[in-house]
């Protein structure tokens, strides 16, 4: 497998698979809303078009980085979300870094979105698809996240069957900038943990994959063959 791991300002041209990196902390937040039971994630372009949409379908459920602000219904939290009832609910997800990649890959023929809670389900996805080249777009920090540029890396190992210890992966993450900041308390809309939470691997056993539906970038949780099973060897 040819592996590339590029910031978005990086992006020369549309990679034909993409594994969209943001750990900390859109797509632990994403993973989570899956879990609490929501059907789908529309990834917004910006805050107006958040609040448009929820403005045209009340049920759905509006989220944001930062700070609570009116009109949005959450924020981009693991440690505030999981305490929320998404059964069957669409979520709308406006972030810094981590929806602004996967639209900036909108076109791949395949966009998958991953933090360290789905990286076994991710990587094993991949293994399935055979897929011949994969491009890593780390979010983070212009592409410097080192949170972000870990589990890319450690997804890239354990997709071509690499026996590959985490540890390194995860200590690497819990050092990084965006950990520190979370920990400190500098970032609004957080609770204390997040960090942990987004540390957590392999907690879900999903993927998730984004496609276009009706020109929106829809993220929905997407099933793995089991390890072991015929499927995904």
């Amino acid at each position: 497998m040819d592996t590339r791991f590029l910031g978005m300002a990086e992006l020369v041209e549309t990679p034909s698979v993409a594994v969209v990196v943001d750990v900390m902390r859109a797509y632990t937040v994403a993973a989570w809303a899956f879990a609490q039971g929501a059907e789908k994630i529309v990834l917004a372009e910006s805050l107006d078009d958040a609040l448009a949409l929820t403005a045209r379908h009340p049920d759905w459920v509006a989220l944001k980085d930062g700070a609570p602000a009116p009109g949005f219904d959450a924020v981009n939290s693991p440690g505030l979300l999981r305490s929320m009832d998404l059964g069957g609910r669409t979520v709308v997800q406006k972030t810094t870094a981590g929806t602004v990649g996967a639209l900036a890959v909108k076109e791949a023929s395949l966009v998958l979105c991953a933090g360290f809670v789905v990286a076994e389900a991710t990587a094993r996805l991949l293994r399935t698809r055979a897929c011949d080249s994969v491009t890593f777009v780390v979010t983070g920090e212009g592409g410097r996240a080192d949170e972000d540029l870990a589990c890319a890396q450690y997804i890239a190992l354990r997709a071509t069957g690499s026996a590959t210890e985490a540890a390194e992966y995860l200590r690497r993450a819990g050092a990084s900038r965006a950990a520190a900041e979370l920990a400190a308390g500098v970032r609004e809309g957080a609770h204390p943990d997040d960090v942990a939470l987004c540390l957590e691997l392999d907690r879900f056993p999903f993927a998730m994959a984004a496609t276009l539906e009706d020109s929106l970038m829809v993220l929905r949780p997407c099933a793995v063959p089991p390890p072991g099973d015929a499927a995904a060897t």
